[in-house]
């Protein structure tokens, strides 16, 4: 590789692990899994390692992924650093390091302990008594969560026998029965249940309601002694733990090893019954017991000395294949779904899965009673990884997707250079169904109250066969009433006023709920902005519509022919007649004081009400509004401007200035 090709793969790794940081610490929504963001870690390492040059001092190497949220409570300053544990992968690595050790200290102990799965807390006691409870933040500053922590069922509020000060550092966590006892509750009252326990805990712990953080229900085990007056409790580690368990302290379990042996025998162990402890572990931590010599063996500034973490494969499981569902989607494609019995994959319970198409049944080899292995995508979505042929029962086939439709019985076909099979029937329930409930949604038309039942419920009474029937179900208002579909009248009367109120809804939103192919939310604004009416978009040939920002040739096939369809030009006549808003409002001219500029836009809003608002109010001025931090971005607006979240990072790193909302209207002159 060039030089220029060397800077340029680092600085793309490392913007791409201070994204996943970002999204793992400060937003609790990890898009890849632990073992890929490890992957791109140790690549980003030895990078590093061959070009020390490159090496900045923000870089993922050496900085700790949590930022500080102003949710639960202030910041705080950390007595002690709450640094990570370094990572290895290999036996061989956790024998290398513990070699090391003993080469200096032949006789040296160690503990090997469960890494548990949450997020870190540090407690703070004087003369037994707690006062202070902060999360790990950054690594030097935290929140206060104080309140929480007293909450949380596993906390010693008051440490039995002991009259000094001290404080101590734990993993705060969901078992998996409170996680399912609190996605349950999530589901019932219609809201998104948590990705995993993980996620969960992080997000209970910095509730500002502590009522919430006991209902839900968190657990603790303290895993370390950040410091004590006490000079006892800092001489043995696994001593220490003993003495805090007799002062009523949940300590993490923790085994005393002398060989190299026991080491590998205690790591095995933990791994074995990973699947069976009632809380997610993501490794085994090796502790040098001796706490004063831990200093001898440090790991730099990101990481604590003395200590490594041993990380296990991501967890796979076996299971057999009962049934394969099939449903249909707003474009008629049948969509495969694997149904297996039920099994526990981080943290959670899982037994379905995906099947794509009839090419990947075909290329496993997945058939009803097959064994296969099943693991999650960035510990999220469940996924069937093989089929363990060996188990295959005598006689069993691979499935083969029917070629009708499943829902109405009509003739399926294979799109030709696809894998996709299709309904043909243009009026198949299924494919209407899925369209309504599309159009409906907060991210498209936005008929707020008209759950996924209603839309069921009238499509299956036959008051909606299309999307301008949703406009006339006020010309059927009493027959609604007595059938009580949608409740009694006071229900009635308000979703059939929201409905009606929302004909005037921005033409973009119509676009948005229409379910053009390759046209979202962001592009159907582009372009009604563009071409100002729904009329001059319907007349536009397909070179016209390549002309709009962001409209490549596929998008621009999609819409040509989705407009010049008949019974789409039927449809949005009705519309048109049914008193939809059809043109795109005169905007105010309002000078063009941020021509030429690419905002990006994160974090919480003051001024504006919504992201959109202020969209709106820059593009207004002439300016533009990117999702993501790049040489082009003018500036990135962020209220709180010291925030240490990816996007800010990125903007440091790149020169770029970090701006209020109070900045970029004084900018525009407002």
């Amino acid at each position: 590789m060039t030089e220029k090709e060397i800077k340029d793969k680092y600085r793309e790794l490392s913007d791409n692990i201070r994204y996943h940081m970002d999204k793992y610490y400060n937003e609790d929504t990890p898009e890849i899994s632990d073992a890929e963001y490890d992957s791109l870690m140790r690549e980003l390492k030895a990078l590093e390692k061959e070009y020390p040059y490159l090496v900045t001092k923000d870089s993922p190497t050496r900085i700790i992924g949590g930022s500080t949220k102003r949710t639960a409570g202030v910041n705080v300053e950390h007595d002690v650093p709450m640094l990570s544990i370094e990572d290895v992968f290999s036996k061989e690595e956790v024998l290398s390091w513990v070699h090391e050790v003993r080469a200096l200290h032949p006789e040296i102990k160690f503990c090997v302990e469960h890494k548990i799965d949450g997020l870190s807390m540090s407690i703070r006691y004087e003369k037994g008594e707690m006062i202070l409870a902060e999360t790990r933040g950054d690594g030097r500053i935290g929140e206060d969560v104080t309140a929480n922590a007293r909450v949380v069922k596993d906390v010693a509020v008051r440490l039995q026998g002991i009259e000094t000060d001290i404080e101590l550092r734990g993993e705060v966590y969901m078992s998996h029965a409170d996680f399912d006892r609190v996605n349950e509750k999530m589901e019932l009252s219609g809201k998104k249940p948590f990705a995993n326990p993980r996620n969960c805990a992080a997000g209970t712990l910095r509730q500002l309601d502590s009522a919430v953080v006991m209902e839900r229900g968190l657990s603790m085990f303290v895993f370390n002694v950040q410091r004590a007056e006490d000079v006892s409790f800092m001489t043995s580690h696994h001593e220490a733990l003993g003495k805090l368990e007799e002062a009523g302290v949940k300590t993490v379990p923790s085994i005393l090893c002398e060989t190299d042996e026991e080491i590998i025998n205690a790591i095995d162990s933990i791994g074995d019954k990973r699947g069976d402890y009632p809380y997610d572990i993501d490794g085994a931590v090796i502790k040098i017991d001796d706490i004063a010599l831990r200093e001898d063996f440090p790991a730099g500034s990101k990481y604590s000395a003395g200590h490594i973490a041993y990380k296990y494969p991501p967890e796979e499981k076996e299971s057999v294949i009962r049934n394969i569902e099939l449903s249909v989607g707003m474009t008629g494609r049948i969509n495969p779904t694997a149904v297996f019995d039920p099994i526990r994959l981080c943290g959670t319970q899982v037994s379905r899965a995906t099947l794509h198409n009839q090419d990947f049944i075909s290329e496993l080899g997945i058939g009803l009673g097959r064994t296969v292995v099943v693991y999650k995508s960035g510990e999220i979505i469940p996924k069937i990884k093989e089929v363990v042929v060996s188990k295959n029962p005598p006689g069993s086939e691979v499935y083969k997707i029917p070629m009708v439709c499943p829902v109405c019985g009509h003739e399926a076909v294979r799109e030709e250079d696809t894998a996709d099979i299709r309904c043909t029937n243009p009026a198949c329930s299924a494919k209407l169904t899925k369209r309504i409930i599309n159009f409906v949604s907060r991210d498209a038309y936005d008929i707020k109250g008209f759950g996924d039942e209603y839309v069921k419920a009238l499509i299956e009474r036959k008051y909606i066969t299309g999307i301008a029937d949703i406009f006339r179900l006020k010309e059927k208002r009493d027959r609604l009433v007595s059938d009580g579909i949608i409740g009694k009248e006071k229900n009635t009367d308000k979703l059939l006023g929201i409905i009606e109120e929302s004909k005037k809804n921005p033409p973009e939103r119509l676009l948005t709920g229409l379910s053009v192919g390759n046209v979202g939310r962001t592009s159907a604004r582009t372009i009604m902005r563009h071409f100002g009416s729904f009329d001059a978009l319907m007349k536009a040939t397909e070179e016209e519509l390549k002309k709009v920002p962001d409209v490549g040739e596929i998008t621009a096939v999609s819409i040509y022919e989705f407009f010049h369809d008949e019974t789409i030009c039927k449809m949005m006549e009705d519309l048109k007649a049914l008193g939809l808003n059809m043109e795109e409002e005169a905007r105010e001219e309002v000078g063009q004081s941020l021509s030429g500029r690419t905002y990006v836009i994160t974090g919480d809003l003051s001024h504006f009400a919504n992201r959109n608002e202020l969209t709106d109010f820059i593009e207004a001025r002439g300016g533009k509004v990117s999702g993501s931090v790049s040489k082009k971005t003018y500036a990135l607006i962020n209220n709180d401007v010291t925030s240490n979240s990816g996007k800010n990072k990125k903007a440091k790193e790149l020169g770029i200035p970090v701006i209020s909302e109070e900045q970029l209207l004084g900018e525009a002159g407002e």
